[in-house]
C-alpha cells in the first residue's frame, strides 16, 4: 500500500494506491473517487454490537467500508466530510482520538469506543474517546491543520475542542480555564491539561468555535 496525502491543509484529499489483493478500510461516506479494479464490502465492523458501540459512543458510522483491489491494482481517494488536514500515524500499539477523527486504516487494526471517565463529562468531545490498537496505518482527520507537541514529562493545557489524538504515555484531566466567570464569558469555557510523556495531536480549529461563529449570520424564519 502507498498513499499520499494531497491539497494539504485546508482540503486535504488522501489518495491510496492498492495492489492486488489488498484493502482499506474507511468510514462510511469518506470515498470520493476510485479504479474499477476497486470493490467494495460494507459491514458492520466488529458485529452488531461492537459497531453500535463506536457509532452511539465513539461518534463513528455505524457501517464501515472495505476497499479491496481484486482485479489488478487500483487507486482510491478519501476525504473526511469537512475541510480540514488528514494525518498518518503508523501504529504499532495503541493511540487515542476524539471521537469522529477516524477516517481510514490499514492492517491489523482494532477501533473500539473507550470511555474516558468522569473526568471528561464537561469536556465538548464527550464523553467517549476512540482507541485504536494494534499494528498498521491509521489516519485522522481534523479541522483545520494538525500540529503535533511533544511532552516530556510536563503538562499542557489545549482547549477541549482542539484535541485530535494523544499517544500512550499521556493522560488529560479537564477543568476550567480560570474561575466561574472565566469559565461561562471568556469564551475559552474549558480546557484539558494533558500530562506525562507522549505525543499530543492539535487541530488548530475548533468546531465548536466555528459553529458558534457561524450560527449567527445564517438566515432566519419569518
Amino acid at each position: 500500500m502507498r498513499y499520499e496525502i494531497i491539497h494539504r491543509p485546508s482540503f486535504s484529499l488522501l489518495e491510496v494506491e492498492l495492489n492486488e489483493g489488498e484493502e482499506i478500510q474507511a468510514e462510511a461516506g469518506a470515498m470520493v473517487h476510485m479504479s474499477p479494479t476497486i470493490k467494495l464490502e460494507t459491514k458492520a465492523k466488529g458485529g452488531v454490537f461492537g459497531a453500535l458501540k463506536r457509532s452511539m459512543l465513539g461518534g463513528e458510522s455505524f457501517f464501515v467500508n472495505t476497499f479491496r483491489a481484486e482485479d489488478g491494482p487500483g487507486s482510491i481517494g478519501l476525504a473526511p466530510p469537512y475541510m480540514g488536514d488528514i494525518e498518518a500515524f503508523e501504529l504499532d500499539g495503541t493511540l487515542y482520538a476524539q471521537s469522529g477523527a477516524f477516517l481510514a486504516s490499514y492492517g491489523d487494526i482494532d477501533i473500539d469506543a473507550k470511555w474516558g471517565g468522569a473526568k471528561t463529562f464537561f469536556g465538548r468531545e464527550g464523553l467517549f474517546l476512540l482507541k485504536m490498537s494494534g499494528r498498521g496505518t491509521v489516519f485522522l482527520s481534523s479541522f483545520g491543520a494538525i500540529y503535533k507537541k511533544e511532552l516530556h514529562n510536563e503538562r499542557f493545557i489545549i482547549d477541549t475542542g482542539h484535541m485530535v489524538a494523544f499517544s500512550e504515555g499521556l493522560d488529560f484531566n479537564v477543568k476550567r480555564v480560570g474561575g466561574l466567570k472565566s469559565t461561562l464569558f471568556s469564551g475559552e469555557g474549558l480546557v484539558a491539561e494533558f500530562y506525562g510523556t507522549g505525543t499530543l495531536y492539535i487541530q488548530t480549529r475548533s468546531m465548536d468555535s466555528f459553529l458558534s461563529w457561524l450560527i449567527p449570520h445564517l438566515p432566519k424564519r419569518d
